[in-house]
């Protein structure tokens, strides 16, 4: 193969690659937000009816929550370009900083891509998460009155330098484990070139659950 032509595979392939990252993460935005909404951690007029993929979903009303979400995905773009994220989780906590509920985004983009990218494919098969979202509250559990929430991410691994003003903002983290492997409820799947993405539940095994 010619340098030049091995260049523009090499080309096309990052652009495939970046192009599927960012519609992941505009994804990943929205999607975080439904879980937020749905689970009742605020009041409702905390969040506002919009259209996304021809999609009713919400978006937050209060600039701190917004920003919060916002800025965690989006930092997470330079790893996710690269490969380097394998899971995007939102944790509930209970008032003991315990997990008691997680939602768990599996990600895996093929850094080797062939063809381009179907924006309008590939937003499709995502939209088909979210309105599994809105109608999969019966497969989580309540949540305590006082309880708290964040964005985690797991890492295949990490890379040496940073990559990005936003990717500084994420921190390692002392989040408690469960000691028993977790009881895990299947919501949507897709496979597809070059995503694949798996939703599911975690909760703890009934062993755990127990005082």
């Amino acid at each position: 193969m010619d340098p030049s032509d091995a260049q523009s595979v090499q080309d096309k392939c990052n652009f495939c690659t970046g192009e599927t990252a960012r519609i992941l993460v505009e994804f990943l935005e929205v999607a975080i937000t439904s879980i937020v909404f749905h689970k009742g951690v605020y009041p409702s007029g905390a969040f506002e009816r919009r259209r996304y993929m021809n999609v009713v979903v919400q978006r937050a009303r209060q600039p701190q929550l917004r920003d919060y979400i916002r800025s965690a995905v989006n930092g997470l773009l330079p790893f996710i370009r690269k490969g380097l994220v394998e899971r995007v989780a939102v944790i509930f906590f209970n008032a003991d900083n315990i997990p008691v509920e997680k939602y768990i985004f599996k990600l895996n983009i093929n850094q080797s891509c062939s063809s381009n990218v179907e924006e309008g494919a590939l937003e499709f098969t995502l939209r088909s998460f979210l309105i599994k979202l809105s109608v999969s509250q019966s497969l989580s559990r309540a949540l305590p009155c006082d309880c708290r929430w964040e964005i985690t991410a797991f890492f295949r691994s990490l890379p040496q330098i940073s990559i990005g003003k936003n990717a500084d903002l994420w921190i390692p983290t002392d989040t408690k484990q469960w000691q028993q492997p977790p009881l895990i409820t299947p919501i949507k799947s897709m496979s597809s070139d070059p995503l694949c993405v798996q939703l599911y539940l975690e909760h703890p095994s009934l062993s755990e659950a127990k005082p």
